[in-house]
């Protein structure tokens, strides 16, 4: 028999060659073999009239940027993607929180003494944000994480806090130390004057009550001359 496709549509997974198959590829190679669009693709299980589960898959990474921008949604949001149900929705909102919670666990036995210990395991989470989120990272006596509090959310380009409300869950939780994170929307992780002037706030409070204050981490993107973060600690504004 033979199968003829209409131009520039994809085949459906059935009329794929067997070994082609996102589920049989993964069998066959491994999961790590797999494309965004294939794994996406198995979370979807079925297409809609005239698209396969890889053609959906390749128009939302595509219509969002980024598989990262993609695990943002909310579930409201999910649900307006084309051919996407409360099911298929509800289903995708919830494995990319899986995602979070998993990489969340993988960091709670590193020592977070460096920035870029800081970077690799926040990263993934912050970079792709639209707006700027100010994170407090509480550690215990091993520098081991014992949690990461959202304290302010900001614009694009600014998000301010109050000595008091940083310092409030380092208190509350009686963390041993912590350090200061957040993100530049733009990508560029250069400090701005509201940055430098909240973290020297930060610096005389914690000195007067004796708290050790770790760093200040701002999570960027990779560019041209530039590392992906900056640390307050490590260029010496300390």
């Amino acid at each position: 028999m033979v199968i003829c496709y209409c131009w520039g549509m994809d085949p459906l997974i059935r009329e794929m060659a067997e070994g082609d198959r996102p589920r049989e590829k993964m069998q066959r190679l491994g999961v790590r073999a797999l494309s965004n669009e294939e794994l996406l693709a198995l979370l979807l299980r079925t297409g809609m009239k005239g698209k396969s589960a890889i053609q959906m898959a390749r128009e939302m990474i595509q219509r969002y940027g980024s598989m990262s921008q993609l695990g943002l949604l909310s579930l409201d949001e999910m649900k307006k993607s084309r051919g996407l149900g409360l099911a298929k929705a509800s289903m995708l909102v919830a494995l990319f929180e899986l995602g979070r919670r998993v990489a969340q666990e993988q960091v709670k036995n590193v020592v977070l003494d460096s920035p870029e210990l800081i970077y690799q395991h926040f990263a993934p989470q912050m970079q792709h944000l639209p707006q700027e989120h100010l994170m407090v990272v509480l550690l215990n006596t091993k520098l081991h994480l014992m949690a990461a509090v959202e304290v302010s959310t900001g614009t694009v380009s600014e998000t301010l806090a109050h000595p008091r409300e940083i310092l409030h869950p380092v208190i509350n939780r009686n963390a041993y130390a912590f350090f200061l994170l957040h993100n530049h929307p733009s990508g560029d992780p250069v400090p701005s004057r509201p940055d430098c002037q909240m973290t020297k706030r930060v610096r005389e409070a914690t000195e007067l009550m004796q708290i050790r204050f770790v760093d200040h981490v701002i999570i960027g993107r990779p560019g041209s001359g530039r590392m992906p973060y900056f640390s307050f600690k490590e260029s010496g504004q300390w």
